[in-house]
């Protein structure tokens, strides 16, 4: 027997004992416990006819925005969450509105001025959380290609029209909780930071 037979022969069984091992781990995911499930499943089906549905916890947050931010020519920016997450990155969530009466072109100002940011479109790249209290800016977190990780490829914004956007950043240490939101062309705001 060759030692190019034996190695193939040795791939095959471990690929044929980490499928099998694949399989276990899921059909032991997927089996266990289903009459219990249905139990619970008719139970509360059953408590939610009786008094109706229980709120979410996403329901159960007020609907007031973390910041509401002026910007140029009616333009309005609503923060709606500040999320730090496991990774070290804090995404901001909201949303850009014209509340003005005509159509407008939103400001390429957004995007900042560094080169590397502008040569990808307009984007929300020139924004920035400042942590006094570090005493330290942070910028709009970058891919590999320099593209910002922010809301991209907007332009022109209806009157009433909204665009959901967001803009992640590196997260300021966990003891701070409260940041000033900076984006050119709007008023400055302070944010809590959460999670």
């Amino acid at each position: 027997m060759s030692i190019r037979f034996t190695a193939k022969a040795h791939r095959g069984m471990v690929a044929l004992t980490v499928a099998a091992g694949l399989a276990l781990g899921v059909a032991g995911c997927g089996s266990g416990g289903d009459g219990n499930k249905n139990k619970k499943s008719e139970t509360s089906a059953s408590a939610t006819a009786d008094r109706g549905s229980d709120p979410s916890a996403q329901e159960g947050q007020s609907d007031e925005p973390l910041a509401e931010l002026k910007g140029s020519d009616g333009l309005l920016l609503q923060i709606t969450s500040a999320q730090r997450d496991s990774g070290g990155f804090v995404t901001v969530n909201g949303s850009l509105k014209n509340d003005g009466d005509k159509s407008l072109s939103v400001p390429s100002a957004l995007s900042g001025n560094e080169t590397e940011i502008t040569r990808n479109g307009r984007s929300f790249g020139g924004a920035t959380l400042v942590d006094s209290k570090s005493k330290k800016r942070y910028y709009v977190l970058r891919d590999t290609d320099g593209r910002p990780l922010t809301t991209t490829g907007f332009s022109t914004l209806k009157s009433g029209e909204t665009l959901a956007v967001f803009m992640q950043f590196p997260s300021p240490p966990m003891d701070t909780t409260e940041v000033t939101f900076q984006l050119p062309t709007f008023a400055a705001a302070t944010i809590q930071i959460s999670g």
